[in-house]
């Protein structure tokens, strides 16, 4: 109430309000304040201070409010504006969204404005409320929603992928939850092979269908193998029929909760043949008494048996996993090329001496043999060691007529050509050999000749040429 008990609202009306007070609330309760003439002619712009994006609509003063709003707007415009105009005094229309394209204000700006009449003059204010937020929200909930219609839209394709894949392998497999065991999915191969329809297969446990031949929990038994370094399939009967199968698992995480995919393979006799030759090849591998190590193409170690640590006198295959086998050999990677380059270019390799030493022992004479096997994409190398220094030691030393031979051999370089060289060399060589395989056979020609894929009568040749035959032989 004013100083004399008048109160300042009265049926509706409100008190005088200076201009610069009313040009104050208008920019506090609205974004922009415009106030037009009948014909659209702008007569003055109050802009919230807050509110920099709409400082450029002071350019409109004196213009026409259409040359600041996008095509699509003017007509909205005249519409609502003469809507309001038809009115008269009382008229009320319902607010409108028009685009701004004014100068620095970019062109899809929109702005929700509602008409006033502020005097008799004719003079209407436009109060305008900024909806670029409005409008943001609304594009990030479209982009949002095209992305969510595109993930289903993926998510159906991987998902009818899968199920064409399942239906199609020959192979039975089923998902399974470690949880509680039960089964989550499975393809009609492992309903035909489990005695159950492939839409019954859910919700049923794994351990109603298949009995484990080993005493224990059937899905702790998967799950451990799953994990180990070195899984083998877990041997089961189904309870219909009471099929011999082998179980493969392969454990994984999804959507937080452990899966375990089992393929199941039904145990025929040839399959339990395969099975006990397997079996048969891992002891082979681990109690044999030669030395076994498997390596990648670039000589890492990925496994050793117990031969190849007593070999080197390691405790344990820890110690030289990761490891390159370049490290335990003589010659280090001269020895590890020779050995892959041939074994990759002719599939094996036999009989390669060289040495062997451990980090604390010292080298021992080895014959290697090496094998390229295929590993998926990947090629790796397995090399079996066998330790000879034993029978080195039976081994007569070699004649020094031929260390004599390799010296004269050696001093020839620069007094002679290379193809001289190369046949005094070819010579050397040829001359061991003979020697080693006479020895070895304890002078038996025949066995000699044998050895080294002569004939008896082109051996004796060779010993008369390198003068290797006794008086009593030349008789």
């Amino acid at each position: 109430m004013t100083s004399r008990g008048a109160k300042y609202w009265n049926s509706g009306a409100i008190p005088l309000i200076a201009p610069e007070i009313l040009g104050d609330i208008i920019t506090q309760i609205s974004d922009v304040g415009v106030v037009v003439s009948e014909t659209g002619s702008v007569l003055s712009v109050l802009v919230n201070p807050m509110n920099d994006s709409f400082q450029a609509l002071h350019g409109l003063e004196g213009q026409d409010f259409r040359t600041g709003l996008t095509s699509e707007s003017v007509e909205k415009f005249d519409e609502r504006l003469q809507s309001f105009l038809e009115g008269g005094e009382t008229g009320n229309v319902r607010p409108i969204e028009l685009n701004h394209s004014y100068g620095q204000v970019s062109p899809d700006f929109p702005v929700r404005y509602s008409f006033h009449r502020i005097g008799p003059d004719g003079a209407i204010l436009l109060l305008g409320r900024d909806l670029k937020p409005v409008a943001e929200m609304q594009q990030q909930l479209v982009k949002a929603q095209i992305a969510l219609e595109r993930d289903y839209e993926a998510q159906r394709e991987s998902d009818t992928r899968y199920r064409v894949l399942m239906e199609a392998s020959r192979e039975a497999y089923v998902f399974v939850s470690v949880h509680d065991g039960r089964i989550v999915e499975g393809n009609t191969a492992a309903g035909a092979l489990l005695g159950r329809r492939r839409d019954d297969l859910p919700e049923a446990g794994l351990s109603e269908l298949c009995e484990p031949k080993r005493k224990g929990d059937l899905i702790e038994t998967l799950r451990t193998q799953a994990l180990s370094d070195r899984p083998v399939p877990v041997d089961a009967l189904v309870r219909h029929g009471k099929e011999p199968v082998s179980l493969v698992p392969t454990i994984f995480r999804s959507a937080g909760e452990r899966m375990l995919l089992v393929r199941i393979e039904p145990l025929s006799e040839g399959k339990v043949s395969q099975d006990a030759l397997s079996n048969r090849l891992i002891d082979l591998y681990q109690s044999g008494p030669d030395a076994i190590v498997f390596t990648d193409a670039g000589g890492t170690i990925l496994s050793a048996n117990e031969g190849f640590l007593d070999l080197i006198d390691t405790a344990h295959d820890l110690s030289v996993k990761g490891r390159s086998l370049t490290e335990f050999l003589h010659r280090g990677s001269v020895d590890l090329r020779v050995l892959s380059e041939n074994a990759a270019r002719a599939g094996r390799m036999r009989m390669y001496a060289t040495k062997v030493m451990g980090d604390y022992t010292r080298p021992r004479s080895v014959e290697i043999a090496a094998t390229a096997l295929d590993a998926g994409e990947a090629q790796i190398f397995a090399y079996v060691i066998r330790d000879v220094s034993r029978a080195e030691t039976v081994r007569s030393a070699a004649s020094p007529v031929s260390d004599e031979g390799m010296r004269s051999v050696m001093e020839l370089v620069g007094s002679a050509t290379l193809k001289e060289i190369v046949s005094e060399t070819t010579n050397v060589v040829e001359k061991m050999c003979i020697e080693t395989a006479v020895e070895l056979t304890m002078n038996n020609r025949v066995a000699a000749a044998e050895m080294l894929g002569l004939s008896r009568q082109s051996l004796y040749v060779k010993l008369r040429k390198y003068g290797l035959l006794s008086r009593d032989d030349e008789a």
